[in-house]
């Protein structure tokens, strides 16, 4: 349509207003029928929260998504924008984003009795039909609604009688936009209750002046669940009057969670083609985060952010630039004691109950990590618990006996690619092992890692981590040590 400046062109041209909820649907459809991706980016949810919110946008509902930390609610009502027209005609000069066939202030209607068809028509993009507001504690009734403005009062010579002298809040502003209110339970009870008519009734109240404001608003509020901690909650009331709860989750395997951490991750340049970070490197990480959720060290009911693995993702990678910068290398590999540079990542992203604060975060997050090993271990090589000597070979007894002869291996963190290969290489039978067991796609030296740290965790070598030095041994000769 051609964007006409002025009230008169713009009735010629044929236009005529839609409410916001039906922008929302038409486009909708229009983009299903086309079968084209509604909210791009957003990955894990697509059998279970994308169609709900479709089918909630279709009945024309407002929305509360109901979900954990790090759960992609606010990135999905963001995208909400691109379901609006590109632009819309608004009244020129209106703070209520007026319709100029339909307008709803004082002042625009004003404005249309005094010039008729040169009314002035300006075009509102719909990036800016987004308002956002954080729910915090100190949030007032006039932040939201409105209040009578002194000033305002003064400066026109205007009497508090005049409805003219009101300063409108930020959802009368919002007309015609879509309205997010994030972390609704911190908002107060009693500033909760001013939402009911907007919600239902569609008038508000301000210092007295009750007016008639058929505001157009697209509302979806983001919440934790209500038992989170010492928070608030949302009052029923106002949960009865929002149609539509959806319930939001973590990714539900390991390939959705890694595709979520790629796609976020923000590397520079220089390390995606200095630095290679291997398919096993890159599930390990992941794994931190599911077995974070499932830690008897970790309150279940504050969740574990998708931004534990993406922040990890990001260390990591800094943490093997940063060797290779001062080995004066060009390239490096990540490896599994680069995950020592994760671990400030780990500490801030979990909340911890009372065991877990009793261990302390650092030792919670080395226990995550080992976890984590472990497991990936078991995926790839024979448990040495289960083995049986006398109808199975042992895959690892040249390993166990080469530091039964009392040997050590000590990997540096910041040691180079050359020294820390040569320090794997002369463990007896750990090349030959990892050459029959890794992967095509990954370096052989990892995988000889690899068995070492998941060897520990089964007791069969002895793991000593001292600052920057984690020293393997045999598990008696350290007893006989500590004996000593």
């Amino acid at each position: 349509m051609k964007r006409s400046n002025t009230l008169g062109a713009l009735k010629k041209s044929g236009y005529q207003p839609k409410p916001l909820k039906e922008e929302l649907r038409d486009n909708l459809i229009q983009k299903l029928k086309n079968k084209e991706t509604v909210f791009e980016g957003i990955i894990g949810f697509d059998d279970t929260v994308l169609p709900d919110i479709e089918r909630a946008i279709l009945s024309k509902h407002n929305i509360l998504l109901l979900g954990l930390r790090g759960q992609a609610k606010t990135r999905i009502a963001r995208i909400l924008v691109h379901l609006l027209d590109e632009y819309i005609p608004v009244v020129a000069g209106s703070e209520l984003n007026d319709d100029p066939l339909n307008p709803l202030s004082r002042y625009a209607h004003d404005l249309i009795a005094e010039k008729g068809d040169d009314t002035p028509v300006e075009w509102m993009h719909r990036d800016d039909r987004y308002v956002e507001k954080l729910a915090t504690p100190d949030v007032s009734v006039a932040d939201l609604i409105g209040d009578v403005d002194p000033i305002k009062a003064a400066t026109l010579k205007l009497s508090y009688s005049d409805e003219r002298v009101i300063h409108f809040g930020l959802i009368p502003r919002a007309h015609r936009c879509i309205f997010v209110i994030n972390e609704l339970p911190d908002l107060q009870a009693r500033i909760q209750v001013s939402l009911f008519n907007i919600l239902q009734e569609g008038d508000i109240q301000i210092r007295g002046f009750k007016l008639r404001l058929d505001l157009d608003i697209q509302f979806l509020f983001t919440a934790n669940p209500e038992d989170y901690t010492n928070r608030g909650s949302i009052i029923t009331p106002l949960k009865d009057r929002i149609e539509s709860q959806i319930l939001t989750h973590y990714p539900k395997t390991i390939e959705i969670s890694r595709t979520i951490t790629d796609q976020e991750a923000k590397l520079p340049a220089v390390q995606k083609e200095s630095i290679a970070v291997s398919e096993t490197i890159k599930i390990l990480l992941e794994r931190i985060a599911f077995e974070a959720r499932e830690s008897e060290f970790v309150d279940e009911k504050s969740g574990v952010s998708a931004r534990l693995t993406i922040s990890g993702y990001e260390n990591l990678c800094s943490t093997a630039e940063r060797r290779m910068l001062i080995n004066q290398e060009k390239k490096t590999d990540a490896r599994i004691i680069d995950f020592w540079g994760v671990i400030p990542a780990i500490t801030g992203k979990v909340e911890l109950v009372y065991e877990g604060e009793q261990e302390g975060p650092y030792l919670v997050a080395l226990h995550l990590l080992n976890a984590s090993i472990k497991k990936e271990f078991l995926e790839r090589f024979p448990n040495p618990d289960q083995l049986r000597r006398e109808e199975d070979r042992d895959p690892y007894g040249v390993i166990k006996a080469w530091f039964a002869d009392g040997n050590t291996v000590d990997l540096i963190n910041d040691s180079s690619d050359k020294d820390f290969h040569k320090e794997l290489e002369k463990v007896a039978g750990l090349e030959k092992l990892a050459t029959k067991y890794a992967s095509s796609k990954e370096s052989k030296h990892l995988t000889m890692e690899l068995i070492l740290h998941g060897l520990s965790e089964f007791n069969v070598v002895n793991k000593d981590m001292v600052e920057s030095r984690i020293t393997f041994r045999d598990l008696l000769a350290n007893m006989l040590d500590d004996l000593n």
